[in-house]
């Protein structure tokens, strides 16, 4: 369904809008058809969830709950298109049952672009079983290396105004797209050889904005505290942001002149598979839209938490529908006399400005078992009428 600009009618004319599109206000002809790129391996995920501990060698548990959904960079891209972001994914895909499943879910379900990205005939898909027990994850993976490098791929792939990269990943495709005005958001893996060299930051010289953890913020730049870290980095990238968990989140935009700390959201995660890549999604959001640095880290939070109150990584990403639940409850118990709520209200007061005035539909969940092409026909868009998220 086409997107609707948003002014004083779109409350009688997006009644039953698909999405949001929360950039409609500020897009112009010459725009790139896409808002970011992102590229990396997918996986199949399976997860297993309500496990008291993992099962011992010679031994089988019943995990209490189950999932399947794209992984990977699945993840970033998902949590990025669920914002309303016009999403391009550059991966490869394999021939079999599983690329299928994940290319409908990105392509139909998602509105993922996916044009360029290459599928291989006698490939099969990786494939991930993760077990959560406590907060904690383990997993078994198995895959194989794509045929060729995507580099090809990711250039001709159609233009947009941001990017994510990984530091770790082939940088060769880096300076071309930034000499063609995409901006690119960097982010890091944890260093397993834990040498942690500081060698590893140097292509941040091509990059706007770096969103490590704090565990790999203080490593690279040998600082004790988040805090510390950011400024550190801040002397490498423009927009350095430091994630520290439920310690919540430091920023500084060199750029804009502000710095920010934000206190994470307080709730009991379920899983918290893509939370980072939630959070960094509402911050490139943020910063398209040109919001005020507290904001963008506020969201940012908000989105996170919401998203690690489900499990599945890629379909726990919140969409517009969930943030507006969210924001109507909260309201509702501060006008109740909750104390608590009325101080988030107070804080989270900006979001009048930007949750949707209309109705939008709700996002779909991690299933015990991947959906067959008829999920995503008639019967998605009955189930998803019967589920209105306002």
């Amino acid at each position: 369904m086409k997107e609707h600009d948003h002014d004083e009618g779109d409350d009688v004319r997006c009644e039953r809008c698909w999405s949001w599109d929360p950039l409609a206000d500020q897009r112009k002809p010459d725009d790139p058809p896409l808002d970011v790129l992102t590229t990396g391996p997918v996986f199949f995920d399976i997860i297993f969830t309500g496990l008291s501990r993992l099962a011992q060698p010679g031994e089988e548990l019943w995990a209490k709950g189950m999932g399947s959904c794209p992984g990977g960079i699945a993840n970033l891209a998902t949590a990025l298109a669920r914002l309303g972001l016009r999403t391009g994914l550059v991966a490869g895909f394999g021939d079999d049952a599983y690329a299928d499943w994940m290319w409908e879910t990105l392509k139909d379900q998602e509105r993922i672009d996916l044009s360029s990205s290459p599928r291989y005939s006698n490939f099969h898909s990786a494939i991930t079983v993760a077990m959560t027990v406590e907060g904690d994850r383990a997993m078994v993976t198995h895959g194989h290396p794509l045929p060729e490098q995507l580099d090809r791929y990711i250039l001709n792939a159609p233009a947009a105004r941001a990017a994510v990269v990984d530091l770790a990943s082939d940088t060769s495709w880096w300076r071309t797209i930034r000499e063609r005005g995409t901006i690119l958001f960097a982010d890091i893996g944890f260093d397993e050889t834990g040498k942690w060299d500081p060698a590893d930051l140097v292509p941040l010289q091509y990059c706007h904005a770096f969103t490590p953890n704090s565990v790999e913020a203080m490593s690279y730049t040998r600082t004790e505290s988040p805090a510390r870290a950011v400024r550190k980095l801040a002397d490498l990238v423009p927009f350095a942001i430091v994630t520290d968990g439920i310690g919540g989140s430091y920023a500084i935009d060199q750029t804009t002149g502000e710095e920010a700390y934000c206190p994470s959201v307080a709730v009991e995660a379920v899983d918290a598979t893509g939370a980072g890549d939630v959070f960094a999604s509402a911050v490139l959001l943020g910063t398209l839209a040109g919001w005020p640095l507290e904001h963008r880290l506020r969201f940012a939070s908000l989105s996170s938490s919401l998203a690690v109150q489900q499990f599945g990584g890629s379909l726990a990403a919140p969409g517009w529908g969930d943030i507006s639940d969210w924001w109507r409850d909260t309201r509702t118990r501060a006008e109740g006399g909750d104390l608590r709520a009325e101080f988030i209200r107070k804080d989270y007061s900006f979001l009048d400005h930007i949750v949707p005035k209309h109705q939008v539909h709700g996002v779909r969940r991690a299933q015990g078992t991947f959906a067959g092409h008829s999920d995503l026909g008639a019967d998605s868009h009955r189930l998803a009428e019967e589920d209105w998220s306002l």
